[in-house]
């Protein structure tokens, strides 16, 4: 698409595509760019032609990047212009979340959502074990040493890289002034999203936490869970020295102590080869097809697999309905932890049908071996 092209279709839809326009019940209003064959005369709905170098061809407003009619959003130009279509701007506060505590005595799960700047924005959770200390450091301080890694760094991958690695180093300094050495021994898990121009989304991600994005209705896993399961997670751990049991319910451990291979801090098991180093994932949104972004602590994932997740929040028009039916739902299934999920709501929130939700009653006994 040719710059005037984009630019004109941009000032005909300056804040926002209403839902007229879409639905096409009102053409006369409707604006034709230069190239372009539009009007009240054309029969399909929703439907421009857009000349190229040698023929016209139809294109929908789908492939346009037109985000459904329950979530209006403003266009970002440069991002718009640079990807060559138009790119909505995710409001914060569309934004939905929930934290519950289960049957744990303090919530030591953390979540944070921000914007880095106009046109990138920042998602995390942090799960954290051994005391609140180390995810309240990282809901704190994650953000600063983000954008201190933006001052060197433009591709966002290895900023999170960076930006993890700087805040373990900074955590162990701030836990060793209290001068108790069972404050070293806090950790938490770190799943951080970035969303830039509303097309490039950047996920970093330690621990068992995890990120999901709901494509056509569907679950595509974006992080994967760091655990001593893991062949690759289990030969690092052996290789620098240290050893993997099982638990009674067979779930694995580093040094019969951490049910996860990455964390940020826990750094008595540092030369036993848990490390806070994130994978990162580069997915490139699709505005017909992607409807939200979930970020979900393991007192959501455990009980719930990641597609019962994207069917629960595709139930609901309200992001934040979405995340508090996620928590509740996890509950319902026996979690007993604390229960934490954002739900960033894309172009296409709001397309997809959910499927049917059926109650396992295996689910209870399962988390009770997990959390025993």
């Amino acid at each position: 698409m040719s710059s005037p092209v984009l630019l004109n279709l941009l000032r005909c839809s300056r804040s926002s595509v209403t839902k007229s326009l879409l639905t096409g019940r009102s053409a006369q209003h409707t604006c034709t760019a230069p190239g372009q064959v539009g009007g009240a005369g054309n029969k399909g709905v929703g439907v421009r032609f857009v000349s190229g170098a040698v023929s016209v061809r139809p294109v929908t407003w789908d492939s346009f990047g037109i985000w459904d009619d329950r979530i209006e959003e403003p266009v970002l130009l440069p991002s718009s212009i640079r990807y060559g279509k138009p790119n909505p701007q995710v409001s914060l506060s569309r934004v939905g979340a929930a934290s519950v505590l289960g049957l744990r005595n303090q919530n030591e799960d953390r979540l944070r959502v921000a914007r880095i700047h106009d046109d990138l924005q920042f998602y995390a959770v942090f799960d954290g074990h051994g005391g609140p200390h180390a995810a309240q450091y990282c809901y704190t301080f994650m953000e600063k040493h983000i954008r201190d890694a933006l001052e060197e760094e433009d591709d966002l991958e290895k900023v999170l890289k960076k930006a993890f690695l700087d805040v373990d180093k900074a955590l162990h300094t701030h836990l060793s002034y209290f001068n108790n050495r069972s404050f070293l021994n806090a950790g938490t898990t770190a799943t951080v999203a970035m969303l830039r121009g509303g097309v490039e989304l950047v996920v970093g991600s330690v621990g068992d936490s995890r990120a999901i994005l709901s494509r056509g209705g569907g679950a595509l896993k974006l992080s994967r869970d760091h655990t001593p399961d893991q062949k690759d997670e289990r030969k690092r751990v052996k290789r620098s020295g240290g050893f993997v049991t099982w638990n009674s319910a067979g779930v694995a451990h580093v040094n019969g102590r951490l049910a996860m291979t990455r964390s940020i801090g826990d750094f008595h098991l540092k030369t036993s080869g848990v490390i806070a180093e994130p994978e990162t994932r580069r997915v490139t949104l699709r505005h017909d097809t992607d409807s939200f972004l979930a970020l979900t602590t393991d007192g959501i994932n455990f009980l719930l697999s990641d597609q019962e997740i994207c069917d629960v929040i595709n139930k609901y028009q309200d992001p934040t309905e979405a995340a508090e039916a996620i928590s509740q739902q996890a509950l319902q299934y026996g979690s007993e932890d604390n229960s934490t999920i954002i739900v960033v709501p894309l172009a296409a929130w709001g397309k997809h049908q959910s499927s049917p939700i059926v109650y396992s009653m295996s689910r209870s006994f399962a988390s009770s071996g997990r959390w025993a």
